[in-house]
């Protein structure tokens, strides 16, 4: 959300929220890159700073704001413009999933679990009751896993049941778009961005964080999590920023197969500026 777009948001009537898991985290600010107080006095910014840290927050809850922030954005006369990547959180609002509500008790026994056993074993037994949800994810993928066992668990449902799905793609009223950049240009962003939250106090913000409290997702949040292990004293903060660059990485590469696979994305190829290049270009095909 750059200086920029925000201007251009300003100048056509435009409200952006923001389709991000973490930066809902109040006190998660530098290392989810949320927009700043110049960026946010340009034009509005909503799905912020919703919750403290310490409170889990889910998809559900999510779609739930969601819904109420848009209706106050028509109500206005404004247009909301969607931003961020979070692929989960953006079908959930774009498709209006039917989000399956939360068990905590049988999650963190089933985690318990995975983390004594395996996923494997949790795979296996998902398979045995909802043999088209478990063929749906990797035998390794512990979070979707345990997941769809606490669903089926605790609703007696299938998760398979819950709506058509992400792997499905019924027809949008809102149109989307997406940039994508050499892989070798991306890697080289991403490593300058991590230095700069470094620089800009991600660290600081990572020890208050602890000091109040965190929940299980926000201690996962890329950045959140290396910091929190070079802070326990795990490994050397070099260390930590390393990996957070190799895993920044990974992730690029995980969320563009992930919106790749939706075929009423539009993408745009970025070189160098994104305002320069296809930011004109968007706006005429959104107009």
């Amino acid at each position: 959300m750059a200086v920029a777009a925000s201007e251009t948001g300003r100048r056509l009537g435009i409200e952006l929220v923001s389709i991000d898991a973490m930066q809902v985290y109040r006190g998660m600010d530098v290392g989810t890159a949320k927009p700043t107080d110049a960026e946010r006095d340009l034009v509005r910014h909503h799905m912020i700073d919703l919750v403290d840290a310490r409170e889990t927050f889910t998809v559900a809850q999510f779609q739930a704001a969601y819904r109420d922030v848009v209706s106050d954005i028509s109500l206005r006369g404004a247009t909301p413009l969607l931003v961020g990547g979070t692929g989960l959180y953006l079908r959930a609002v774009v498709d209006e999933l039917d989000i399956p509500g939360t068990w905590p008790e049988i999650r963190s026994r089933l985690e318990e679990e995975a983390e004594r056993s395996g996923p494997e074993r949790l795979h296996r037994r998902l398979e045995s009751l909802d043999s088209k949800a478990a063929a749906r994810m990797e035998a390794t993928n512990t979070r979707r896993i345990v997941r769809a066992l606490e669903v089926v668990e605790g609703s007696g449902r299938l998760f398979s049941s819950f709506g058509p799905g992400v792997d499905e793609y019924p027809i949008a009223s809102v149109r989307q778009v997406a940039l994508r950049w050499d892989r070798d240009v991306l890697r080289a962003r991403i490593a300058n961005r991590v230095r700069a939250m470094v620089e800009s106090g991600l660290v600081d913000e990572v020890m208050n964080l602890m000091a109040t409290g965190l929940s299980r997702t926000a201690r996962q949040a890329l950045g959140y999590k290396e910091v929190i292990e070079h802070l326990e004293g795990r490994v050397d903060l070099g260390s930590a920023v390393e990996s957070i660059v190799v895993r920044t990485c990974q992730f690029a590469v995980r969320q563009e197969r992930w919106f790749r696979r939706d075929p009423r994305v539009t993408w745009f190829d970025v070189r160098e500026d994104p305002v320069d290049e296809v930011a004109p270009r968007i706006i005429e095909m959104l107009a």
